[in-house]
């Protein structure tokens, strides 16, 4: 379990940027990288095309995973929005998450998008995570 992730500002911004041009439906995305630090970020459509669910492109999704390979990289994090819901994880992100990582909800509060961090562990119980933004 990761209790902070690092993110530099750069990703940081791109993951919002994706965000809000995908608003208001929800947005989705992977962030590699090492030993709790982000180095790179990859959007990915969601074939859902909802504004309360999303599912990842599968053929985007094995891209990046290949590309994370290739560049010595390991998956840290999923990302997606809820442009209308919760700043935590659903009920269906709960019972849907399939991977090891931190997941960070991208909420629309207080006029501004915001990013908070969790981990869902196997008896899919809730941690926070912290994110850093260097």
């Amino acid at each position: 379990m990761i209790s902070e992730l690092v993110i530099p500002k750069p990703i940081y911004r791109q993951m919002r940027r994706h965000v809000v041009r995908r608003a208001p439906m929800e947005a989705c995305g992977l962030l590699a990288g090492k030993d709790g630090t982000v180095s790179t970020s990859q959007g990915i459509r969601n074939d859902a095309r909802s504004p309360v669910h999303y599912r990842m492109n599968a053929k985007g999704q094995l891209r990046a995973f290949n590309r994370f390979e290739d560049l010595g990289l390991d998956m840290l994090a999923i990302y997606h929005s809820h442009p209308a819901g919760p700043p935590g994880p659903s009920p269906t992100d709960i019972r849907e998450a399939m991977y090891a990582v931190v997941y960070i909800i991208w909420s629309y509060r207080d006029d501004d998008w915001n990013a908070n961090g969790f981990w869902i562990g196997e008896n899919r119980q809730v941690s926070v995570v912290g994110l850093q933004i260097v």
